[in-house]
């Protein structure tokens, strides 16, 4: 399986850290970046236009051709209404990768191969790789059951063989994943990386609140629950969270309490406060630098592999 020229030589385990909104942002991505794990970032993240244009600034003059490369996150769907303006600051700013969400990415794939970058598209199920591979993507992220955010309900054991029997370019999975060990079960599956969220928003580096991250390191999987609640949109997101806002467990599971959010910035009210994170909570025990994260990364990937500690990884 092939592995793009941007990643060789320039991480430590391969593993993506995932772009979480309202979570990720240039103090996480340069920290993940330099530790040897790629990472991006969602440009709304970035709450004006002039932000995003000074965050990429930030990240080319940090990170050097010895560190593992970022990306941005574009949410193409029509209630983005910053889409074009963002695309060009990531056009301008020449960013290594994109990861495309919630629509087609054959326009935003011409333009970013146009200056040698590479597109991933996110998806679900089989049939949205199949049109994204027919959108020219470079490579396909599979977000499986017990992802944070908007996950899918496959499994990664099905998911990502019925992906490979028809896909041999980069294949990246998402769900569950906290661990070296996990990260090392992706590739066996067939996967090149593992796309992580829930373990680096639990970081001294991510933009989430305090609560937030311990709330990462109190709850157990008992505590995700999958609803429409927030968004219309089926997610994974924190009950203590949930529960705050006034739902109870019934109502989200039922789907009593399905959202019906104008926009991007309505949402952006809503995860602001009701908080999203994935069935990899069961491995969150504590809130350690980025860099610390990525030792004990390797060390479990390693273990995994049984790789002696010279050994190169990519």
């Amino acid at each position: 399986m092939p592995v793009p020229e941007v990643f060789r030589g320039r991480m430590r385990v391969p593993a993506i850290a995932a772009p979480m909104f309202l979570v990720s942002g240039p103090q996480l991505v340069i920290a993940t970046c330099k530790a040897g794990v790629a990472a991006a970032f969602p440009t709304l993240n970035a709450r004006k236009i002039e932000y995003l244009g000074a965050w990429l600034a930030e990240m080319n003059a940090s990170l050097g051709p010895q560190d593992s490369p970022y990306g941005v996150n574009l949410i193409l769907h029509p209630s983005n209404t910053r889409l074009k303006d963002d695309f060009a600051l990531v056009v301008e700013h020449r960013v290594p990768f994109v990861v495309t969400s919630l629509g087609h990415p054959g326009d935003i794939a011409r333009a970013v191969h146009g200056y040698g970058g590479l597109v991933f598209s996110d998806i679900i199920h089989a049939h949205h790789a199949k049109k994204a591979i027919e959108a020219g993507v470079d490579g396909v992220i599979a977000v499986a059951s017990g992802a944070g955010g908007h996950a899918g309900t496959q499994s990664a054991f099905s998911l990502i063989r019925e992906i490979r029997e028809f896909w041999d370019g980069v294949l990246i999975l998402g769900g569950a994943i906290s661990d070296g060990a996990s990260i090392r079960a992706a590739e066996v599956l067939g996967a090149d990386f593992a796309y992580m969220g829930t373990r680096f928003i639990a970081t001294e580096e991510s933009m989430a609140q305090p609560e937030y991250k311990q709330m990462l390191v109190d709850c157990a999987p008992r505590d995700i629950v999958y609803t429409d609640a927030v968004s219309g949109t089926n997610a994974n997101f924190l009950l203590p969270s949930l529960e705050r806002a006034g739902y109870t467990r019934d109502q989200l599971v039922q789907g009593a309490g399905k959202g019906k959010l104008k926009d991007l910035q309505d949402e952006a009210k809503a995860w602001r406060d009701m908080w999203s994170a994935g069935h990899g909570v069961a491995g969150i025990h504590d809130l350690p630098t980025v860099a610390e994260l990525v030792d004990r990364l390797q060390l479990e990937y390693r273990a995994a592999c049984a790789l002696p500690p010279s050994a190169a990884v990519l």
